[in-house]
């Protein structure tokens, strides 16, 4: 039972604590720019920044300025955007102006799509381009996506990821595995726990060991060996955690 794995998580000399924003810490809506967290998710995140040996990473398919912004978090936590491209403790590394240049041919063209497919919108992104096509009816929404995917095979390297109702686009490889990996490095922690919901989150999951926790959060096939159905759940988790380590 979860309830259990939480109890000997906190029993970890240092514990990383690492959720994505959308769907877990936030519900999701429609309009992106809309989102806003649980307050006590955020409360609960705070909290655990101030428990000995304890550290909190936030990992997002955001840009990592909208994510701070939307978050409201700061240092010490972690900030992690466009699934581990962006750090809040350093600079992009590897986008040089050959990619600027195919990431701004990509853009361009997820833009012509969304001008022809009513509620399909594109989104630029520092290394990323994403299709959004939740608030599109669903015959457009899927040929949006095809059109797209097909209009991608222009761009050799490209690293496209298929998301809740969005495509998204990298000219950098980056996934939440590899940034759960560093961010588990970086602060030499003995076990991690991880929340995701979105098909992105599997590969940080998939990262994760005897002595890690992973919660899925919602509906869908996962690695994660635990489960909950709402980001209500989730704060509630990251609640008890806080409660747990403190004892």
């Amino acid at each position: 039972m979860l309830a259990e794995a939480l109890a000997e998580l906190v029993r970890a000399r240092r514990l990383l604590v690492v959720s994505d924003f959308d769907g877990v810490l936030a519900p999701i809506v429609d309009d992106p720019a809309a989102s806003r967290p649980l307050p006590v998710a955020i409360d609960a995140l705070r909290a655990m920044t101030v428990l000995p040996d304890t550290f909190v990473a936030l990992v997002s398919g955001r840009a990592l300025a909208d994510l701070s912004a939307l978050s409201g978090l700061g240092a010490p936590v972690r900030l992690v955007g466009s699934h581990g491209a962006e750090w809040s403790t350093g600079p992009v590394a590897g986008f040089d102006a050959e990619r600027a240049a195919v990431l701004a041919g990509v853009t361009d063209a997820m833009e012509d799509i969304a001008d022809r497919y009513p509620g399909v919108t594109a989104e630029r992104k520092p290394v990323t381009a994403v299709l959004h096509v939740r608030r599109a009816a669903r015959p457009d929404a899927a040929a949006a996506t095809a059109e797209l995917e097909r209009g991608l095979l222009r761009w050799p390297g490209l690293h496209v990821t298929h998301g809740k109702e969005i495509v998204e686009v990298a000219v950098l490889a980056n996934d939440k595995g590899a940034a759960v990996l560093a961010l588990r490095s970086s602060v030499a922690a003995d076990a991690v726990l991880f929340l995701g919901d979105d098909v992105t989150d599997e590969d940080a999951f998939a990262t994760l060991g005897a002595q890690d926790v992973g919660v899925k959060v919602g509906p869908g096939a996962t690695r994660a060996a635990y489960r909950v159905d709402t980001p209500q759940d989730a704060a509630a988790v990251l609640t008890d955690l806080v409660v747990l380590r403190s004892s």
